[in-house]
């Protein structure tokens, strides 16, 4: 047993971890269909118009606005159909004085005509005579060429996170795929001869794996793509052979193995195999959290116990992922609300503490480190700094929500 006799503040373990981590340079080529929430990497620069061409915004007859002047219920003005134009149509004919084409919305607009009137404020007669009740002004129900998006406009630029809305612009240049930055790529490692996956059969003394399936929905969910390996046995020579294979990897997270037990031997394989830049996080639940570098690469030890791992992935996973993939910092959702029940927190130990939220009022969801249903059953956490010991009934705290 090797206790963990020193810890390091919460900020100061977030600070060791910026300066190992930095964005990712790699570029992927993303198709549209797939690229909702990429971060752009290439500036975008149009070179065509959006609409390509004139056309009509509403179904009625496009015709020169100045042969509607004064037209009313009382005096409408008479016009001469030219032709029919729908979606997909190339106007035969251009619209000269005292003429209209009757034209679908999303047509084409015929040469001569500056605007529409609605077919609401019209009637055809057989003769192919139209009379128009109300007058338009030029530019009136018609979208111009290039009114959304003119040639040689910059759509989007790099940084810009694709939303639904943008990967619309991008379909609407005719762009198949856009170059985004690339995904980092995070090894999840998970360690522990009594591991096993979900779905197979569990002998007596044997857990299933939970963490590898919360670290990778929180990386998912932050920009990055987990990368599970086998569970490793816990044994320095089998463990070394995991992290080698784990280190093709961007980012490498083991979870289990980073206490202070007999078998917790992680320690010792990332001092052999590179450096530890922190064993020990002044936090709760967490604490035995190690952090290092191999060849390059940042070598995460995070607790075995389920809601250690899930809470210590929020305080300290979340914002290196995003950096690496060149997302904007995370703003969770927060409300703040009383306290329901008086909390005792230890003191020196930033702690983050799961609530529920029940009428208006945030009460304690927290039961063990070793209880993930600590996290399951609660709507958001809030965080008690180190030098806080009590939090007293009915006073205001921020909640974070899940």
């Amino acid at each position: 047993m090797r206790p963990i006799r020193e810890t390091i503040p919460l900020d100061e373990a977030r600070r060791l971890i910026d300066g190992a981590i930095r964005p990712l340079v790699r570029v992927d080529r993303v198709r549209i269909d797939r690229a909702n929430g990429r971060v752009v990497a290439a500036p975008v620069v149009s070179q065509a118009d959006v609409p390509p061409f004139a056309r009509a915004a509403m179904d009625g007859y496009a015709v020169r606005a100045f042969d509607t002047v004064g037209a009313s219920t009382q005096a409408p003005r008479v016009l001469q159909w030219v032709e029919t134009v729908f979606t997909a149509q190339i106007p035969a004919h251009a619209v000269g004085e005292h003429q209209c084409t009757e034209i679908a919305t999303g047509a084409p607009m015929p040469d001569g005509a500056d605007s529409v009137v609605m077919v609401e404020d019209t009637e055809k007669d057989a003769d192919g005579t139209v009379r128009v009740f109300g007058p338009v002004y030029s530019g009136q129900n018609l979208t111009r060429q290039g009114a959304d998006i003119r040639v040689g406009q910059a759509v989007l630029s790099p940084g810009d996170v694709l939303t639904p809305s943008r990967i619309g612009a991008l379909a609407a240049l005719g762009f198949i795929d856009v170059e985004a930055y690339a995904r980092p790529r995070v090894a999840i490692l998970s360690t522990g001869n009594e591991v096993v996956d979900p779905g197979q059969p569990l002998k007596p003394g044997f857990i299933y794996d939970i963490n590898k399936f919360t670290l990778g929905a929180i990386l998912r969910e932050h920009g990055a793509e987990p990368v599970a390996f086998p569970t490793a046995p816990d044994n320095v020579p089998d463990l070394e052979r995991a992290l080698r294979a784990c280190l093709t990897e961007d980012v490498v997270i083991f979870s289990g193995g980073s206490s202070v037990g007999e078998r917790d031997l992680i320690l010792d394989v990332v001092k052999r195999m590179g450096e530890v830049l922190f064993h020990g996080i002044a936090v709760k639940p967490g604490k035995p959290t190690l952090f290092g570098v191999i060849d390059g690469t940042p070598v995460f030890g995070m607790p075995g116990y389920p809601t250690s791992c899930l809470s210590n992935a929020y305080l300290l996973l979340v914002a290196p992922m995003r950096r690496m993939a060149h997302l904007p910092a995370a703003s969770p959702r927060t409300v703040t609300i009383p306290l329901g029940q008086r909390v005792v927190s230890t003191t020196g130990r930033h702690q983050f503490y799961t609530v529920r939220i029940v009428d208006g009022q945030a009460l304690p969801a927290f039961k063990a480190s070793g209880d993930i249903t600590s996290m399951s059953q609660a709507d958001g956490y809030i965080e008690i700094p180190a030098q806080t010991d009590v939090v007293e009934k009915g006073e205001l705290v921020t909640v974070a929500l899940f």
